[in-house]
């Protein structure tokens, strides 16, 4: 297997200098803690090395590359280009890689019942925040009786990302997705369950390698076919991954990325009177009744969000900064007591 063909590049490369006893690996399945990674001298099932598990470094996720002993002990993850992140389901604060190494996301939705532009900014922030190039891709065109009507609508939503048209299912649109990537590129297909990412996979693929199951008729949700974060390589040149149906998007940080995604608002909230304005109704504001009410309220929902995650993410490393300090002085004084 050739690893130029599978996404290798120069800056991995100087990474790897510094295991001399380790060959390079792209981790292309994931499965609790053991992998499927390829390498030069084709698949080989890996895990961590017990050094890795005691350390506190990355931890790998389909995408990544690792410097791994040739009989299978990962022993470190390279430093990502990309990453796709939210947080952790619940109440805390922990990250989650989703997908690393991306250069495309294709942010998936139905023309069905799933069109939901709250759900599809959150994506679209996803893809910016971790530095991987968004495309907007509206499947099942072949369901709705005016596809150009949904286009409009995602575009106004999209800031500036490519919105495409087609149906997976009726072949419609395929070579214009593929347009998107390069070869030895990596893409991604998001979504909910149910928008036809699998189909999509299978017409590239060109064999029917995912499951696929029909989705319920009154509101186009389906079950989670795709049970694992898997890459595969397209005849076509590139790799595509197809991620599980997230439930829950909850961001990590991204303040700037808002002001990307919502460039509308920001455009707009040049003519408001004071240049502090939160565009929450005070007089002379610029925004409102120019921009959606749906919008607007997921743009100051999204920012409020955003900059509580920060606030505590920076408090998160400043306590564990702190308990670092303190364990460090204590051994200082033991030293001394010594003395």
């Amino acid at each position: 297997m050739n690893l130029i063909s599978i996404g290798w590049r120069e800056s991995f490369a100087k990474q790897l200098h510094s295991f001399p006893d380790c060959v390079a690996g792209r981790v292309a399945l994931t499965h609790r803690e053991r992998y499927m990674v390829w390498t030069e001298a084709g698949e080989v099932e890996a895990s961590p090395s017990g050094r890795m598990r005691e350390g506190d470094g990355l931890w790998p996720t389909t995408g990544d590359w690792v410097a791994m002993r040739p009989g299978g002990s990962i022993e470190a993850v390279l430093q990502r280009e990309t990453a796709i992140t939210r947080r952790q389901p619940g109440k805390g604060m922990a990250e989650q890689v989703l997908a690393a190494n991306l250069d495309v996301l294709f942010v998936v939705a139905g023309m069905d019942h799933d069109f939901n532009p709250r759900r599809l900014e959150r994506y679209l922030m996803l893809a910016r925040e971790g530095g991987v190039r968004p495309v907007l891709v509206l499947n099942k065109a072949d369901l709705h009786e005016d596809p150009s009507r949904v286009v409009r609508e995602a575009t106004e939503l999209a800031g500036g990302c490519p919105v495409l048209s087609m149906s997976a299912k009726a072949g419609w649109g395929v070579a214009e997705l593929q347009a998107y990537v390069s070869v030895g590129e990596t893409a991604a297909l998001a979504g909910s369950s149910g928008v036809g990412k699998s189909t999509m996979l299978n017409c590239l693929l060109g064999v029917d390698r995912q499951a696929t199951q029909s989705v319920r008729e009154h509101d186009s949700r389906g079950m989670h076919t795709t049970s694992s974060r898997e890459l595969f390589l397209l005849p076509q040149g590139w790799l595509l991954m197809d991620l599980p149906g997230i439930r829950e998007l909850q961001l990590v940080s991204g303040v700037e990325t808002v002001q990307e995604v919502f460039d509308d608002v920001d455009l707009a909230a040049e003519s408001c009177r004071f240049r502090n304005c939160r565009h929450e109704g005070e007089p002379g504001c610029g925004v409102a009744g120019v921009i959606p009410a749906g919008r607007l309220a997921a743009y100051l929902k999204l920012k409020k969000e955003v900059a509580f995650a920060e606030r505590q993410v920076n408090l998160d490393a400043a306590l564990v900064a702190k308990k670092k300090t303190k364990v460090m002085h204590k051994a200082m004084r033991r030293e001394q007591e010594r003395d």
